[in-house]
């Protein structure tokens, strides 16, 4: 029924219309167009649909890649049927590729492809075509869209773009174990023909492995594939387009497949017997002997482990193995002798570390083999009798008594004598001596236990026919010790007691120290010297386990009748011969409370009976102290007042001139300065203050060198002098005692006034003159007075 419709319906399309133009029969595709109908409106009639026919027959175009022939490769024709033929029409093409791809005859609307193409690189163009009115330019339909698609041949071949490969499967692996996946790739239009349709296939590598045609995945193709026999194989892989069919293109890969190793060797000893030769003086822990067990198999399935069999001889050695090599490394645990044992045997197995179950049935993963071990002769040095010797000695032991006695011997075939000697050179004493034959040690020296309680030497023997083979063993001598010290006591010698004891009343517990090595169950016993068992103050008793308890025997003690007791203490050790000492206990007596606490033992307790406490003690000194530093205070301060008065009258400081309110005592009196100044001049430069007045403010004058005749202090003189002569308001005494300067190489001599022999009127003071503008008023003032005669200072 649909098909009925169908057929109808395109019957009345093409002969009601009349759409289709007859043209010419050709091999290449035309464009036909599917009428469209639209329904037009016609006003003033009832509603009816009228066809309007489109202009463009058309369809889709397909173009062949890679087309190599001479002409341009036809794809279609356009036509409109509104072109009557006559060349009123022109058809244009634009989109991709238009003009430099495809090309349209404007007449016959042929397009055509200019240039090959390849549908890998484009697989479809998408083109606008148009009708125009060749005089007016106007289209004569709408511009219309169209594809042409670059129909695939098969142009690419398989490519492989993960090759070549790299896989590994384990050895002995059953039949289709997996062993990878390879994948070609086709450029081809899968979706066309058999152009991208890829078949896989083994070239090499048969029969080993087998490749899924369809998939790619390779396996393998044998049982128990033996790494050992070989392990790597390079399998040749093809893919072939166009489902693998004669005329596809192929591409080609390698795969190398490793064959990776299992457990499935055993060790294996190449022989059942190994003979090993090894010296007797080999030391113990020294590799005496290699043996190997060779696996065939890789890695840590190669690894061997080395055990030693119990047995005869397997004892004195030990095996390992060695990693870098797994070698047996056959190692010595105890010395060897010749002369006690000449050869061991014994077996060794080799066994995997690391097995695989799957192959336990192929049987045990071990082998054995036996190794002969012969010991070589060798000279070897004397072997002493012990390790190590012990010795004692008491101590003060005379000089040159044997103590003991070390022995070597020679165990060689031909036995030699032995000789021995101290090694001095680790030991610098000299305290014993040994006898080079027989071995004997003695003493060299008095030995005290106090001093050195134990000697650690060594003794070194040597064979007489052959020196320099040599053996050493450690002497260790104690030295006893002699009861040569009495017992003293070890607690504190002074002990004290309160004035409040009551008979009976243990003040004390001593024991006693020795000097000497006291051996086990040794007693002290402690008793009152004889000198002392009359008083009745204290007494001793002994517990008999080496402590003693001070007791007290009367009711109180009084520290104001006696402060001190002395109690002489004998103690006696149970050593021979019996040592005892006396040692004399101080004991104080105290003030304490009702329990027996100690409050004072010092010089308080003294006023403590007065009834004067520590505070009341206290505030007495603090009084004395306070009484004393105001004794102090006081007299300063009279000093201070009695110096102010001599100070209070007016202070007319001239220099070294005075005012004074009392009479002077004259030429003689020479209490109330220093007139030192005057006679050294090195006192202005000491800074020596004046102690005739009271200085209003300490001054320190400038320092100045002393000329060479001492001119300024002469000077200094003069001037003071002359002014002391006119002054009308200077005292009718004389102040100053004398002015006299006698230096060394003075010039004027003496310079006191009254002492001179001549006036001033024979005194030239033109040299003043001289001295500089600092002694012009000093030139001038005693110039001026030449005219008359001064008055002369009395």
């Amino acid at each position: 029924m649909l098909t009925r419709n169908c057929l109808s319906l395109l019957l009345w399309v093409l002969f009601d219309g009349g759409l289709l133009t007859p043209l010419h029969p050709q091999p290449q595709q035309t464009l036909e167009a599917e009428p469209r109908e639209n329904v037009v409106p016609v006003p003033g009639r009832r509603s009816s649909a009228q066809r309007v026919k489109r202009g463009w027959v058309w369809n889709q175009f397909f173009v062949l890649e890679e087309y190599m022939g001479s002409e341009p490769q036809y794809v279609g024709k356009l036509h409109s049927d509104l072109d009557k033929g006559v060349g009123t029409v022109k058809y244009t093409l634009s989109g991709d590729g238009a003009g430099t791809v495809f090309t349209i005859d404007e007449t016959t609307g042929d397009i055509h492809a200019i240039r090959s193409l390849d549908r890998e690189e484009k697989p479809f163009y998408t083109l606008r075509a148009q009708a125009v009115d060749v005089d007016t330019k106007k289209p004569l339909e709408p511009e219309s869209e169209f594809i042409i698609k670059v129909q695939d041949i098969n142009d690419n071949e398989p490519k492989f773009l993960d090759g070549p490969y790299v896989a590994s499967v384990p050895e002995m692996s059953p039949v289709g174990a997996y062993v990878l996946q390879v994948k070609a790739t086709d450029a081809d239009d899968p979706t066309y023909g058999n152009s991208a349709r890829v078949v896989y296939s083994i070239l090499e590598g048969q029969p080993y492995f087998s490749i899924d045609p369809k998939t790619g995945v390779i396996r393998t193709a044998l049982p128990n594939m033996d790494r050992e026999v070989k392990e790597q194989y390079q399998v040749l892989i093809q893919a072939k387009d166009m489902g693998g069919q004669l005329g596809g293109l192929a591409g080609t890969t390698t795969v190398n497949i490793t064959l990776t190793d299992v457990n499935d060797n055993p060790p294996r000893f190449p022989k059942s017997i190994f003979h090993l030769k090894v010296p007797e003086s080999s030391h113990v822990g020294s590799a005496v002997g290699r043996i190997r067990a060779v696996d065939p198999d890789f890695g840590k399935n190669a690894e061997i482990e080395y055990n030693i069999v119990p047995g005869d001889g397997g004892n004195l050695f030990e095996i390992t193995t060695d990693e870098n090599n797994q070698e047996g490394v056959i190692k010595l645990k105890k010395p060897l002798d010749f002369e006690t044992k000449k050869a061991y045997t014994f077996k060794v197995e080799a066994s995997n570390l690391h097995l695989d179950h799957r192959f336990h049935s192929v049987g045990p993963f071990k082998d054995t083999a036996t190794v002969k071990i012969n010991v070589l002769d060798m000279d070897e040095p004397p072997v002493f009798s012990k390790p190590m010797y012990t010795m004692e000695v008491y101590e003060d032991t005379p000089v040159g008594t044997i103590i003991g006695a070390v022995t070597a011997q020679d165990l060689d075939a031909g036995s030699s004598s032995v000789r021995y000697f101290i090694d001095w050179k680790n030991d610098g004493n000299s305290y014993f001596t040994i006898d080079a034959t027989e071995g004997t040690i003695a003493t060299n020296e008095l030995l005290d236990r106090e001093s050195t309680a134990q000697y650690n030497f060594s003794i070194i023997a040597s064979k007489v026919s052959n020196p320099l083979l040599t053996s050493k063993v450690n002497v260790i001598i104690n030295v006893l010790d002699v009861n040569e010290f009495p017992p003293e006591i070890s607690v504190p010698y002074e002990t004290p007691v309160c004035e409040n004891a009551k008979p009976g009343q243990v003040i004390q517990t001593i024991t006693a120290a020795d000097k000497d090595l006291s051996p086990a169950g040794q007693r002290f016993s402690f008793r009152l010297s004889p000198e002392a068992s009359n008083k009745t103050n204290f007494t001793v008793h002994d517990y008999r386990n080496n402590t003693a308890g001070i007791e007290t025997r009367r009711n109180g003690y009084s520290r104001r009748q006696q402060e001190l007791h002395f109690l002489p203490v004998v103690i006696e050790d149970s050593s021979y011969p019996v040592q005892s000492s006396t040692n004399t206990m101080t004991i104080r007596v105290c003030r304490c409370d009702a329990d027996g606490t100690i409050l004072s033992c010092n010089v308080e307790a003294i006023f403590l009976p007065v009834g004067l406490s520590t505070g009341a003690l206290i505030a007495i000194l603090l009084c004395i102290v306070i009484l004393l530093v105001i004794v102090v205070l006081y007299v300063a301060l009279r000093r201070q007042k009695k110096k102010d008065t001599l100070m209070t009258s007016k202070e007319d400081i001239r220099d070294n001139v005075i005012h004074y309110d009392d009479e002077g005592g004259g030429e003689e009196d020479t209490q109330a300065f220093d007139i030192g100044a005057l006679r050294n001049p090195k006192v202005i430069e000491d800074n020596k203050i004046r102690r005739d007045i009271k200085p209003d403010t300490l001054r320190f004058p400038r320092q100045r060198p002393p000329t060479e005749d001492n001119k300024d202090i002469r000077d200094f003189i003069n001037q003071r002098l002359h002014e002391n002569d006119v002054d009308p308001t200077a005292p009718p005494y004389d102040s100053l005692a004398t002015y006299a300067y006698e230096g060394n190489g003075s010039v004027a001599e003496s310079l006191s006034s009254i002492d001179s022999l001549t006036t001033e009127a024979d005194q030239d003071y033109d040299y003043l003159s001289d001295w500089g503008p600092r002694f012009k008023v000093l030139a001038d003032m005693f110039g001026e007075e030449e005219s008359y005669n001064p008055d002369k200072v009395t």
